[in-house]
Parts: C-alpha cells; sequence; structure tokens
C-alpha cells in the first residue's frame, strides 16, 4: 500500500485538475473566452497593418481589379461569348462609369476600412481555431471525434465562397450597375465609397453564405434539420436560390443567374450529404 500511495495521490491530483477545468464558474469562462478574442483581434491587426502597407496589391490589384477590361473573369466572359455566339456579345470593351472621390479624409478612410477586411478574411482560419480551443474542453471524446477538421473545412468553404464572390459575382455585379443609365444625359460617377463597400460586402457575404454545410452540420447534429426535410422540400428550396441568385447578381443576363445558382445549389445538396453523414453517424473526418 505504502509503495502505491505516490501514484494514488498523483491520480487523484489529475482527477482534481480535470474538475477544476470542467466546472468552470461562468466568469471563468468569461475570462478564457476574452483571451481567445483577444488573441484573435491582435491577429486581424496585425494582418491588417500588413495589408495596409501593401496599398498597390491591395487597391490596384484586387480591389480595382473589376474595373479593368483585361479581368480575368471579362476574358473567360469574351472567350465564351467567341466559343458559344461566334461574336463578341460578351466582351467587356469599356466600362460606363468612372470613380472619384468627394471626401477630405476619403481615401485614407477606405484605405483603413479596406485593410481591416483583408485582415478579417486572411485571419479567419486563426479565429476559427481560436474558437474551437474555447469549446474543445467542453466537448466529450466523442464531439471532439465528430468535430475533427473543423477549422480546415470551414476555412476551406470560406475562401471558395470569397474567390467566387470576387471573380464571378462582383466583376458581373459592378459591370452591370455601373454601365446601367436610365438616359444617355445622366453619367455614372461612382462614389469610391460605394464602390469599396459593395465590393467588400458581396464578397464577404458570400464566402459566409459558403458556409451552409456547416450549419447544416451542427443544425443536423441537434436534431433541428434532417436529410428528409430537406429532400423534400427540395422545390421550394430551388425556388429560393433562384430568387437569391437573382439578388445577387442584379444583372438580367440569364448566363449570370446560372452561373450563381450552380454553387448555391450544389451547397444545397452537399448540405444534405452532409446531414445524412450526420444521421449515420459517419460524419467526414
Amino acid at each position: 500500500m505504502i509503495i502505491f500511495a505516490p501514484q494514488t495521490m498523483a491520480l487523484d491530483q489529475l482527477d482534481d485538475e480535470f474538475v477544476d477545468q470542467k466546472e468552470m464558474s461562468f466568469f471563468d469562462h468569461i475570462d478564457a473566452f476574452r483571451g481567445h478574442i483577444v488573441r484573435s483581434v491582435i491577429a486581424i491587426l496585425v494582418l491588417a497593418i500588413a495589408a495596409f502597407f501593401n496599398k498597390y496589391i491591395l487597391f490596384d490589384v484586387i480591389i480595382f481589379g473589376p474595373v479593368h477590361t483585361d479581368f480575368w473573369t471579362y476574358q473567360v466572359l469574351c472567350d465564351l461569348s467567341h466559343l458559344v455566339t461566334d461574336g463578341d456579345e460578351y466582351c467587356i470593351k469599356e466600362m460606363g462609369f468612372v470613380l472619384s472621390n468627394i471626401s477630405m479624409s476619403g481615401q485614407f478612410t477606405e484605405h483603413i476600412f479596406v485593410s481591416f477586411v483583408a485582415g478579417l478574411i486572411l485571419a479567419f482560419p486563426y479565429i476559427l481555431w481560436e474558437l474551437w480551443r474555447f469549446m474543445k474542453p467542453a466537448l466529450s471524446t466523442k464531439e471532439i471525434k465528430y468535430a475533427r477538421g473543423l477549422v480546415f473545412f470551414s476555412s476551406s468553404l470560406f475562401f471558395i465562397g470569397i474567390l467566387f464572390g470576387y471573380f464571378f459575382l462582383s466583376p458581373l455585379s459592378i459591370n452591370f450597375l455601373g454601365s446601367y443609365k436610365v438616359s444617355e444625359l445622366v453619367s455614372n460617377e461612382i462614389n469610391l465609397d460605394s464602390y469599396v463597400s459593395f465590393i467588400a460586402t458581396l464578397t464577404f457575404a458570400t464566402g459566409l453564405i459558403f458556409e451552409m454545410p456547416i450549419l447544416v452540420y451542427f443544425l443536423a447534429k441537434i436534431g433541428v434539420l434532417g436529410s428528409g426535410w430537406m429532400r423534400k422540400n427540395r422545390r421550394y428550396a430551388v425556388v429560393v436560390i433562384m430568387v437569391l441568385a437573382g439578388l445577387l447578381t442584379p444583372s438580367p443576363d440569364i448566363a449570370s443567374m446560372v452561373l450563381m445558382f450552380i454553387p448555391l445549389y450544389g451547397l444545397y445538396e452537399l448540405s444534405i450529404l452532409v446531414a445524412v453523414k450526420v444521421e449515420k453517424g459517419n460524419v467526414i473526418k
């Protein structure tokens, strides 16, 4: 008995520490969560500062990319037009607007805003990782096993959505809205703040929309949403997705709406597969 006493005491100490970690008070949780928030904010600020000092890449290459007629999306549409119609119907020959700034601090303010958005996007995986670290101690071993890969899959879907919003939705919307005229007597002089807010909001929102399968995973996990219900209401989902595609692509061109409808519907079908795997207990690892 004397020989095994130290080992018994050590095990008791580990059990006490485990209980302390599991039975944290409300304010202990708040304090721990504050630490994760602070580290996430620091990561965003560091990446935002790095983006701020790369002004040429941030604005001339990325933000103002869809303003140039040689933008990648416009080139693809032009090549597609030559292939399908043997003409240049979808070729963008000129932009129907010019950008202007009417505020004294407008350009500096937009520089700070875009840098912050860039920092937020780049830090997204780290923010998810910090959130995962906060949640992990409260999860069981089985729940941790099911949630493995959450940061990777969520970040991947988010960046795919960002790329889709930037290379497809933004240029098509900018070209249509920027060149639309009610009369030839009115010229389009787009304010810098309006342009930057539009492209940043649309792109970031698309990234969040692509998180649909992750949301469905958690809803299916707690029993709120099931694959049977999603299959049964697929036709209604198609109508909703068509309306959403029309709202996100203000261009009346059918090709633009189809271009938006396909990935959104694909996300819906992917969400059904995710719900099926949750129900079967065979979650993607």
